[in-house]
Order: structure tokens, then sequence, then C-alpha cells
């Protein structure tokens, strides 16, 4: 069977692909549903004047903001009804999978399989509106508060435009929600994954162009942005091949009689991937770093004093920024891989299966041997998450260099793009096989 897919795999080519109606629907609705993202990143909030907005942005596109609108595809910059963009609704995620840790009534809800996982989403919208109501009137004061150049970048400040801006900003993020869900489930990859890659991907050109310009004005030197390049080039290959690495652990099936008959006697792999939690971990600390620094950074000079210091110790390239991001990072690597991977249950279906790893016991020894293989797989995964996170950051913080080019956002980039890849040639073969099994029953039709 496995030769089989293989060879289907191989022979995945464009008339396969111009055969497969399904798939091309589904590209074409995902595709449709990006544009209308896209276009909604440049219609801006009601009451903001956009000159000023942007010279406030230049001023502050080096800090926490630059990261910010990095994730919100450049919504922030331009100020417009996607602002917060996704994170919202990543942030109530969280909180949710953190629940089912210390929440039986939600892990029992947990347990209850489809009904139990739309009770724990419907949840999470609920607490997605809050968030993005919660942040959106921050936002709105942190705007009252703003001034550049050309005078104050509200128009007409006061509660009028507080609650139209909160409204906007929490009708804009629930409607990316929506449309996430809709490209997961009538496209192509995970919608949300796929937001956040289209927000990056639509403003490399401009990063480029400005790192250039960076190089042709003398701010950095040619010598610098060709190590740049060479780097990225290299954080790609070494993300790759660790996203494909895995850790094949043996499993046999014992031989049975029936009748006359031998069956089983055979021998599998289970397959563990040496980064379980995927691009989750580095999405999740980002956002719950940019939460309070984002905060902290629309309070304006007026604010408190804490506020001010809070600004200056989450900078970008900041000890305690580095610290908390790596810590975060190395967290959600074990939460997230504990959630998705159960050592008892992996055992227990093995065990009712007849399965066994070679010279381990079935049953509980089993899932102590899976515990122990998959902490050292996460512990590995962690620290390759934070060096392809980190040392970019560092570079960032001492060059200047466009957020853009950052390990995070290379690790969204390169892990999105796998994993639709993936979902596309799976549904090629899965056509294929289609065609196989429709063949044969016409062949035995004719027989």
């Amino acid at each position: 069977m496995a030769s089989m897919a293989e060879q289907l795999a191989a022979n995945v080519n464009f008339a396969a692909f111009s055969k497969a109606t399904e798939l091309k629907q589904r590209i074409w609705f995902a595709l449709g549903c990006l544009i209308v993202y896209r276009f909604g990143t440049y219609i801006p909030l009601p009451g903001i004047d956009p000159v000023v907005m942007s010279q406030i942005f230049e001023q502050n596109a080096g800090g926490i903001m630059g990261m910010f609108n990095m994730f919100a595809g450049g919504a922030l910059e331009r100020m417009s009804i996607f602002a917060l963009g996704i994170l919202p609704y990543i942030s109530a995620s969280i909180i949710m999978q953190l629940m089912t840790a210390v929440s039986p009534t939600i892990e029992q809800l947990k347990k209850e399989g489809e009904s139990g996982r739309k009770t724990i989403n419907q949840y999470t919208r609920y607490l997605t509106v809050l968030l993005a109501a919660f942040q959106g009137y921050g936002l709105a004061v942190g705007l009252e508060a703003m001034s550049g150049p050309g005078g104050g970048a509200v128009l007409d400040p006061g509660w009028y435009f507080r609650v139209v801006t909160v409204i906007t900003i929490v009708g804009g993020t629930m409607f990316l929600m929506w449309l996430g869900e809709q490209i997961t489930a009538r496209g192509i990859g995970n919608g949300i994954s796929l937001i956040i890659f289209t927000g990056i991907i639509a403003s490399l050109p401009s990063a480029l162009a400005s790192t250039l310009e960076l190089g042709r004005t003398g701010a950095i030197s040619t010598f610098l942005i060709i190590f740049l390049f060479i780097m990225c080039v290299a954080v790609i290959a070494f993300i790759v091949f660790m996203e494909r690495a895995q850790r094949r652990i043996l499993v046999q099936y014992p031989k049975r009689q029936q009748g006359n008959r031998m069956f089983g006697g055979e021998s599998s792999h289970l397959p563990l991937k040496i980064n379980v939690s995927g691009v989750i971990p580095p999405i999740f600390a980002s956002s719950l770093l940019l939460m309070p620094a984002t905060l902290a950074s629309f309070g304006g000079a007026g604010g408190p004093e804490w506020l001010a210091q809070v600004t200056a110790l989450l900078g970008r390239g900041q000890p305690l920024f580095l610290l908390l991001f790596i810590g975060l990072i190395i967290f959600f690597a074990f939460f997230y891989t504990s959630i998705v991977f159960n050592p008892q249950d992996t055992a227990e279906n093995l065990r009712k299966h007849g399965g066994f790893i070679p010279g381990i016991r079935p049953g509980q020894r089993t899932a102590e041997y899976f515990d122990y293989v998959l902490t050292r797989l996460t512990t590995v995964g962690a620290l390759y998450l934070s060096a392809v996170c980190i040392l970019p950051e560092i570079l960032i913080s001492q060059y200047a260099v466009p957020f853009y080019f950052g390990g995070t956002s290379l690790l969204i980039v390169v892990s999105v793009t796998m994993d639709t890849t993936a979902q596309v040639q799976s549904h090629l073969i899965a056509h294929q096989y289609e065609g196989l099994i429709k063949k044969s029953r016409l062949r035995g039709a004719r027989r």
C-alpha cells in the first residue's frame, strides 16, 4: 500500500490537477476569500486621518507596532477595519486550550467528540468578541492620544468615535474568523494560518525594496544584505529539514490463525515529528507578548510611567522580550504537543489492535515509552523553534532589518506552504484513487 501511494504521488502532474474539479473549486474559493481579506485591509476606520496615521507609524515602525503590523497584514499601518487581524481569535483559542487543561468541564466537552468540539468553538467565538471589544476600546483610546507633525490621528475624538471603532473592530475580527473557518471547511489548507501567511507575503515586496534602499543609501552595507539573504535561505532549508524530520517507532503485529490461513505478523512504523506542535508555539507566544505591549504602546505620551517602562522592557531585541519569547515558545511547544498527542490513548489503541513495540510490554509501559520519546522530541523541537525565532530577532534589533525577514515570519511562511502543498497532493492522490476504483468497476461490469 505504501509503495502504491508513493507511486501515485510521483505521478501527480498538471494533467491530474486539471481533472480534479473539486480541488480546483476549493483552491479558487480559498483564493477568493484571501482576496476579500486583502481588500479589507485597505478600508480605513471612520474618523481617522490617514496622513497623520502614516506619520505616526513611520516613527514607531521599528518597535512592537512593526511586529503587530506584520501579523495584521499591513492593516495596522493603514488603521483599517482589520487592524487587529486575527490575533483576538488566536488569543481566545490559547485561553480555551489552557482551560481544557485546568477545567474538568471543558475537558469533558473535549472528550464528547464532534458535539463537544462545536460547543468549545462557540465559547471561543464568544471570548473572541470580548477580547476584540476590549482591545478595540484600548485602540480607540490610544488613537485619541496619538498625534503627529500634522496634528491628531483622530479627527473628532469622543465617545462616538470610541463606540464606532469598537463596533467596527469587533465586526472586522469576527468576519476574519468566519472567513478563516470557511477556508478550512470549503477551501484548502488551514484558514487562520493562510490569513496570517497572506498578510506576511503581501508585505514581502515592500520589505525587500526597503532593505535594498537601505543598502543604496549606505545605511547598511552590501555585504550585510548578501549575508541576510544567505541567512534567509539557510533558515528556510533548516526549517524544511526539521519539519520533515521524523522519529519512526517500530510497531509489530502478532500472527493469528483463522482456519487454515495465517494472518498478521506484519510490522509498521508510527511516525512522530520532531516538531509535533508545528508553527503554533511562535504564533501563540507572539500574540501573548503583543497584548500587554500593544496596550503599553497605545498609552500615549501622557500615560502612566509604568506603561513607558513596559514598552521599553518589551521592545524588540530587549533581554526581557527575548527571555519571555523563548519561555513562551518552549511552554506552548510542550503544552500543544500534550494536547495533540496522548501517550495513554495511543498505547491503548495499539493494545486493542494487537500491536506492540518490540521489547516494550503493552499497556502502561508502552505509554511511558511514548512519553519518554515524545518528551525528548519536543525538547529538540522547542529548541529548534527558539533558535529559528530568536537568532534573526537579535540581528534585526542590531541592524534594523525589516521584520518580514525574522524567524517567526519565515517559519510561518514555510510551514503553511508545506502544509497547504501536502493537502493539495493528498487531494490529488485521493482523486487518482477514485479514478482507479471507477475504472476497475467499469471493467468488472463489462465482464
